[in-house]
């Protein structure tokens, strides 16, 4: 028997109560005393092990308890921006850690479910200080302050008595091993079956494509060849990894072969190196234990082993792993989409030259459907969820049509499981239709009259919701709804942009307004994050910009960064004509195929995104940026723009168009707009005050708040000059002001009084 000792961290929260977290496992209970918790978590333990025949892994003794305080400023996250509070916090953090038998150490922040290795013990309390703040900014105030209301922790101790494992039994007892430079780097896969259910409810299956998982263990296990998996992103390449990697080990232990794999990612290998040098000696002690342990190393992001290690491809972790590749030293598998594939060859064609090639091209239709009726019947089986056959043909369309550069059966397997985890939370036994659709409002922010057929665009509607928004541009007004009528008779080409436009006109016109007006119809209905991006092409004036733009090397891009995060949003370039000449040629393919690639073969999709670029070309050249009576001179911009952009450029925008000046009533008009989203605010809302607004205020704001080169650009500034900070003011004055009206009138200053 050998006992396996687990830390136990335990807080008294009040007189009768005992909260335990046991070090090393997601397990904490609450009860009435240390004696009682201790009891029932060693009794969880124990009907796990003998349930599963397996139980979580501790390595750490003379276990430790230290309280140290990080300085944290809580901040409220919204929409609009970050707001942190005015003063900071001293938050305590409680890490408890300790030496493993691999002589290196291990810590837990267990309020954080973290953990990590040093191996310096003067690290400790720099490290577990880096991983309290990234923490702590992500959560919000309320959130901080609970970690304050937890009282002094003490540490104790559950026993958990075990038999040596059978599954490591291949001739020589596995326990006996030890491949700390592995182990540091890689774990052992396939994991243990509690681990993969915390991990997903569904299995790692390869349906339908058992013959490539039967030729992966053919040049694995009786070839010995380094093997990578290529095919677009979705087409089941992890799957056939998986699936062949179980089989091989169920083999190996049925024929005593000794055969293991260990799963990493690039980056792992290099983490810990810290001087030159380092790196490459670290490798060479895990090709050692490789070797040792009869191993196979799967590398998850293949790709990025060319890019870590050295300055460039030539002197990476890839390149250093080629003589070991050849002689036969090293066994390595991954998988690669053909464009990674593509890059890799032209950047170290002497590394890809050691891998055997396996190809998986998407399934047809009918295999497609297939899957998802395996799908559906291991749902209702297993999780007791039924999915209906209507759904599963809705997700196929509504998958096809809006992600047409993501492959099958992924795209709808990892679709399928964000429904059915929607339909465990609501305890729900039934997927319909309308749940597949709330489900891919949620993920794209699409409303609904996009993803139902049935239901009929109203262009009077339509219109309506545009004319609120935006002022004195019936033009633009007409060419957006008429985007949004041809993406809802599903006419527009799917391997392209959406649409994109330029917005051409003077400053202050509504250009902006418009964009957000349109992300707002959109991508508004379900995203948490604003779907309108929008970057300031200012900041792009010098070539050597372009890498902060589109990305170069290691390094993402702003534009990229921004639409990886947000596939399905408006992508706003702000004053495109202020960026240099070179970012316009990075865009021709963006604006053409919707597709960014960079050299490691890594693809952007802008096929779910707007592209509105704005700009002044040509505002100069009207009489006047102020009031006109009419304004119409579309054929100045498009001179403006043609003579500023080269052809190739201009020739794939779909769209110019063109903004005029706004006249006195749009002034006006906006002014009141603005006016009634003052009355929302929280401050008004909150004490049930409703504000009365003269003529005679919104005449002069109105007339305070436009200026001829700016247009109506300044009104915001000059309501919250004018109106606002008086208004404040005299509230603060008159502080228990609740449930009335307030008639505000303007003469030379802000006149307000109390009229019910």
């Amino acid at each position: 028997m050998e006992r396996i000792i687990y830390p136990l961290l335990y807080f008294n929260i009040s007189k009768n109560a005992v909260l335990g977290l046991l070090i090393g496992t997601d397990y904490q209970v609450v009860d009435k005393d240390i004696k009682s918790v201790k009891a029932t978590l060693s009794e969880r333990l124990s009907r796990q092990y003998k349930k599963e025949d397996d139980y979580p892994l501790i390595n750490i003794s003379q276990t430790k308890i230290r309280i140290f305080y990080v300085k944290v400023r809580p901040t409220y996250r919204e929409t609009t921006g970050a707001y942190p509070l005015s003063q900071s916090l001293e938050v305590p953090v409680v890490a408890v850690y300790g030496e493993n038998s691999n002589n290196y150490f291990e810590c837990y922040l267990p309020l954080m479910k973290e953990s990590f290795y040093y191996y310096n013990a003067k690290e400790l309390v720099t490290l577990a200080t880096h991983f309290a703040v990234n923490y702590f900014n992500k959560l919000s105030p309320d959130e901080i302050y609970r970690h304050l209301m937890y009282r002094e922790p003490k540490l104790d101790s559950v026993v958990l008595k075990v038999n040596f494992h059978r599954e490591f039994d291949w001739g020589t007892p596995s326990y006996q091993r030890n491949y700390a430079d592995l182990e540091r780097v890689a774990q052992r896969y396939p994991y243990s079956k509690s681990f993969q259910k915390r991990m997903s409810a569904f299995p790692e299956a390869a349906w339908e494509l058992e013959h490539k998982v039967s030729e992966v263990i053919e040049k694995v296990l009786n070839l010995r060849a380094n093997v990578l998996v290529i095919g677009n992103n979705g087409v089941g390449k992890s799957s056939v990894l998986q699936q062949a990697i179980k089989k091989i080990t169920t083999k190996s232990r049925q024929q005593k072969l000794d055969f293991t794999f260990w799963q990493t990612r690039a980056q792992r290998i290099v983490a810990q190196a810290k001087y030159l040098g380092e790196w490459q000696e670290n490798v060479e002690k895990i090709v050692g234990d490789l070797e040792s342990a009869n191993g196979v190393l799967w590398i998850i992001d293949f790709i990025r082993l060319l890019q870590i290690g050295g300055e460039g491809a030539e002197d990476s972790v890839a390149a250093f792993m080629i003589s070991f590749l050849q002689q036969g030293k090293l066994q390595l598998i991954g998988e690669a989409t053909p464009a990674e594939l593509e890059s890799i060859r032209q950047m170290l064609p002497g590394f890809v030259e050691n891998f055997q090639i396996i190809k998986i091209d998407e399934l047809p239709e009918d295999k497609i459907f297939a899957i998802l009726d395996k799908f559906s019947a291991y749902s209702s089986k297993n999780l007791k969820i039924n999915i209906e056959d209507k759904a599963l043909q809705l997700s196929y369309r509504l998958l096809m049509r809006y992600y047409p550069y993501q492959s099958f059966p992924g795209k709808a397997v990892r679709f399928l499981g964000q429904c059915v985890n929607v339909a465990q939370q609501k305890n729900s036994q039934q997927i319909t239709k309308n749940d597949v659709i709330a489900t891919f409002i949620r993920q794209t922010g699409l409303p609904e009259l996009f993803l139902r057929d049935e239901l009929i665009l109203k262009s009077e509607e339509l219109k309506s919701f545009f004319n609120q928004r935006i002022i004195g541009q019936p033009n633009a007004i007409d060419q957006l709804t008429g985007i949004i009528k041809i993406f809802k008779a599903g006419l527009n080409n799917p391997y392209k942009p959406i649409s994109t436009m330029v917005f051409a006109g003077p400053t202050g016109v509504g250009k902006t307004a418009s964009a957000k007006a349109l992300a707002e119809y959109f991508f508004g209905k379900g995203q948490k994050r604003s779907p309108l991006i929008r970057i300031d092409m200012s900041e792009f004036q010098h070539p050597g910009q372009i890498a902060r733009f589109i990305g170069a090397g290691k390094e993402v891009g702003k534009v990229v960064q921004e639409v990886r995060e947000r596939p399905f949003s408006v992508l706003l370039l702000d004053e495109v004509e202020k960026a240099h000449p070179i970012i316009f040629d990075a865009l021709l393919t963006v604006l053409d195929e919707g597709m960014m690639v960079d050299a490691f073969g890594r693809v952007t999709n802008f096929r779910n995104t707007i592209i509105i670029m704005t700009t002044n070309l040509g505002a100069s050249n009207q009489k006047s940026l102020g009031f006109n009576p009419k304004i119409d001179d579309e054929s100045a911009f498009l001179a403006a723009i043609g003579n500023y952009f080269r052809p190739e450029f201009v020739n794939r925008i779909d769209s110019i168009i063109s903004f005029n000046a706004l006249e006195k009533e749009h002034i006006l008009e906006i002014t009141r707009k603005e006016l009634n989203s003052v009355k929302q605010r929280e401050g008004f809302v909150s004490k049930n005050l409703q504000l009365i607004f003269s003529e005679r205020l919104i005449q002069a704001l109105s007339d305070l708040g436009f200026d001829k080169r700016y247009g109506a650009r300044p009104l915001q500034r000059v309501i919250e000059q004018v109106l606002i900070a008086p208004l404040a003011k005299w509230l603060l004055d008159h502080n228990t002001l609740k449930n009335c009206q307030l008639k505000i009138d303007y003469d030379d200053q802000l006149i307000i009084k109390k009229i019910k």
